[in-house]
């Protein structure tokens, strides 16, 4: 093998990643089927799609790299209606995080560069420490970095999604306590709904104040506005409620009992999920406990054990 092929293949790499990056960040001219694509997109954005303050993509970082980052996104934003990309499969999570596709690629790009360059540190590290580790290892490594670094925040994204998504359900028990509360008070089943969304400015309960005023504006039902927002958050609750409101406003059906029913389901479930977790944990809390003990076990008889097979030794 020429000593000339691993060089020539990670410049080849590199130059290929700073086209890409250039090609990204410059701004392409979107054609009409993508203008047209993206004011739909938004047409759709203000009847579910509502923001609140925790949209929190690039909340941690310095001024100067949420800036960065931000244009970044724009800049991936329109690629990714160019060519198309919908990322169906995180579609609901990060509808639910109040993230863009373009924050999301832009987080995944800036992640996998970061551990493509961890791969030299490692390898200078080693390399001072006193191992002999060939150039062509740093290669190898920083391509493996990489590409677990490019979908590392898919994990960090679902397991963020799978957290708002148990404290979104909290919160439409709760929801459908208020509104049954309302509907007992003699109000009407949208000034109930309404009113039910107004009582607290946590982002959950936002979110849905701000659908069923979008939904206001717009012309639609706020039970169609509800499931569309639980279908495009991945929430079946608010997709079964979004029918069992739709039976209420056509057929005239007792509502009120049906809602304090559904929610005090809804409590013993996540009641049952909670119980389950804790059991979870005291498991591995126990097998913990009896790795350590396990260990000061090993190391009370060490010391005996090699006195005794010396002595046979000898």
């Amino acid at each position: 093998m020429s000593p000339l092929l691993w060089p020539m293949l990670a410049g080849g790499l590199v130059g290929l990643g700073l086209y890409l990056f250039v090609r990204a960040w410059m701004r392409p001219r979107p054609g009409v089927a993508t203008v047209v694509a993206r004011i739909d997109a938004g047409s759709r954005s203000m009847q579910t799609h509502t923001l609140s303050e925790f949209d929190t993509s690039f909340a941690e970082m310095s001024a100067r790299g949420r800036s960065v980052m931000t244009a970044l996104a724009d800049r991936l934003e329109v690629v990714a209606a160019r060519r198309g990309w919908e990322m169906r499969r995180h579609r609901a999570d990060l509808t639910i995080l109040n993230r863009s596709v373009g924050a999301m690629l832009a987080t995944k790009i800036a992640s996998g560069l970061i551990m493509l360059l961890a791969a030299p540190l490692v390898w200078g590290a080693l390399r001072l420490g006193g191992l002999e580790v060939g150039p062509s290892v740093p290669l190898a490594l920083g391509l493996l970095l990489a590409l677990g670094g490019f979908f590392l925040p898919d994990l960090s994204l679902r397991s963020e999604a799978d957290k708002r998504r148990r404290e979104f359900r909290r919160t439409v028990g709760i929801f459908l306590d208020l509104v049954a509360m309302n509907l007992a008070g003699g109000r009407g089943l949208p000034e109930a709904l309404l009113a039910a969304s107004s009582v607290s400015d946590h982002w959950s309960v936002v979110r849905i104040r701000q659908t069923l005023a979008n939904a206001r504006l717009f012309g639609t039902t706020p039970w169609e506005a509800l499931g569309r927002l639980g279908k495009d958050i991945g929430l079946e609750e608010l997709e079964s409620l979004s029918g069992a409101l739709l039976l209420a406003a056509d057929d005239g059906a007792k509502i009120r009992a049906s809602l304090t029913a559904r929610a005090t389901t809804m409590r013993r479930k996540e009641l049952s999920e909670a119980e389950g977790d804790e059991g979870e944990r005291s498991q591995s809390m126990l097998v913990a406990q009896m790795l350590l003990v396990v260990s000061f076990l090993v190391y009370l008889a060490y010391p005996a054990l090699m006195a005794l097979m010396s002595e046979q030794a000898m």
